[in-house]
């Protein structure tokens, strides 16, 4: 008999991700805006990488571009073997800012593709993911 493969590990929000992570939960994607230059960013950082203000606006994101993608063909977690082979995505997101997350299972990757996110739901947390418009 096979045992069940493990839960994904759980990430670990700080004080300035935990926002991003909240979001997930409620199956919102929230980003960082600057409050001053207004570019977005991720991941979650205390300042600005464009102009180096302190603190940051929240926003949502709804969509966005696939710029490049990777196919996985080897878990680097036992929880995923069973789902090899997948697609990670770099996605430019609608309003600005750039974020990685996993193609829905299936899914064709392609430049310019456009993407909505979707929220898987684990034990304790909450898994971005996007799949084509």
């Amino acid at each position: 008999m096979t045992a069940p493969a493990p839960e994904p590990v759980p990430p670990v929000p700080d004080a300035d991700s935990r926002f991003y992570w909240e979001g997930l939960a409620s199956e919102r994607l929230l980003v960082q805006a600057c409050g001053r230059c207004g570019r977005r960013r991720f991941p979650p950082m205390p300042s600005c990488p464009y102009c180096a203000a302190v603190g940051a606006v929240i926003r949502e994101a709804a969509a966005g571009t696939v710029y490049s993608w990777v196919t996985v063909r080897r878990a680097f977690q036992a929880a995923f073997e069973a789902e090899v082979p997948y697609t990670i995505a770099t996605v430019d997101l609608d309003g600005g800012g750039r974020i990685v997350a996993r193609l829905e299972p299936g899914e064709a990757a392609s430049p310019g593709l456009r993407v909505r996110p979707r929220f898987v739901h684990h034990p304790g947390w909450t898994e971005l993911r996007f799949h084509p418009e």
